[in-house]
């Protein structure tokens, strides 16, 4: 087999040792910050500090009772859980973790695969996770579900519009749609001889508007009105248990790694940090990239567990308002701002 075969091998590998330990270590995060920002003592009994309890629900979801209700339609019921994970497994192929290496005289990207469509591609893949809700809703046969995959969907597609144009504005001043090229554009000189030379500064509406945007989409607190148990009883996936819950648990949390990676890539320099050089053999480097990328994911992750346990739930005629009218213009705004900086010579 070709090199560029093994090479591809190692960096999928690479990111799925990721992606596998963010649901355990989100929950547990999830729930000791809970637990501080409540006061109380949150899960202490299995393990120091809880730490194996993430492991122990696993087990549970594992030998759980797998009940199928006789009402649903069974090939789209069993197929919603799988089109949850696979979106947010697949979105990673296009996130840069490192600089370009020299390894054994061949030149290698620290990036699964090097498209020239790269945001378009990974947008598109993201966008697929709509439909394991509706599927899930549908095929259920359930009036909640139903009423929960209804929401999802008109939720996603409202939010979907604002983050994309926030992610155009980005890429117009790169002149490109792979995200190691808007890493490369970040690492460069300085903004105002001090701050990074980071797309957040410049285009702080774009960023605003992304991160609201990612909070909508991952259907997270104060957005989560698809699966608000208050009124709809845990909604689009009320039917599901044992692994087929967990897929949609899991998938959830992959969607907010991956928003968040992204996030990083397109307004806080990616796997780059000022002063950090990147210069040695090739596993150090990638080893300081992936650190770097994953350090910063996590500040974005722990902001999605402060805001949950912060805010309250919005009405769905607020969430819709705020989609539409609010965040939409603002991407507008800031789509005419970043073009008139391009044009001016000042990005």
């Amino acid at each position: 087999m070709s090199f560029e075969f093994w090479a591809t091998l190692i960096k999928m590998v690479v990111w799925l040792a990721v992606l596998l330990n963010v649901t355990p270590i989100m929950v547990w995060v999830e729930r000791r910050g809970s637990a501080l920002i409540q006061d109380r003592p949150g899960p202490n009994r299995v393990g120091p500090l809880g730490l194996f309890q993430a492991l122990a629900d696993a087990l549970k979801f594992i030998f759980k009772e797998d009940v199928i209700p006789t009402q649903v339609d069974r090939s789209l019921y069993l197929l919603a859980p799988l089109l949850a994970l696979i979106p947010a497994l697949t979105t990673y192929v296009v996130i840069p973790f490192g600089p370009q290496v020299m390894l054994h005289g061949h030149s290698v990207d620290l990036v699964v695969t090097t498209a020239d469509t790269g945001v378009l591609l990974l947008l598109a893949l993201a966008s697929l996770g709509v439909y394991s809700l509706v599927m899930a809703g549908y095929s259920a046969n359930n009036k909640y579900s139903l009423l929960g995959a209804v929401r999802a969907s008109s939720q996603m597609i409202s939010y979907e519009l604002a983050l994309t144009l926030s992610v155009v504005a980005v890429l117009m001043p790169v002149h490109s749609f792979r995200l190691d090229r808007v890493v490369e554009y970040q690492h460069q000189g300085a903004w105002l001889g001090f701050l990074p030379h980071w797309n957040v500064f410049p285009q702080i509406i774009g960023f605003v508007v992304f991160l609201v945007a990612a909070f909508a989409e991952t259907n997270r607190l104060p957005f989560d009105l698809p699966e608000a148990e208050s009124e709809l009883v845990a909604g689009y996936h009320v039917e599901y248990s044992s692994m087929k819950f967990a897929l949609f648990f899991m998938g959830e949390y992959m969607s907010m790694a991956g928003l968040s990676a992204l996030l990083v890539t397109l307004f806080l320099g990616g796997w780059s940090f000022p002063g950090i050089a990147f210069t040695g053999v090739w596993w150090w480097v990638a080893i300081k990239g992936l650190a770097i990328l994953v350090a910063k994911m996590a500040v974005i992750l722990g902001l999605f567990v402060w805001v949950r346990w912060t805010f309250p739930r919005f009405r769905f005629d607020q969430l819709l308002r705020l989609g539409w009218k609010l965040l939409l213009p603002l991407a507008i705004l800031n789509l005419v701002l970043v073009a008139a900086m391009t044009l001016g010579g000042w990005l």
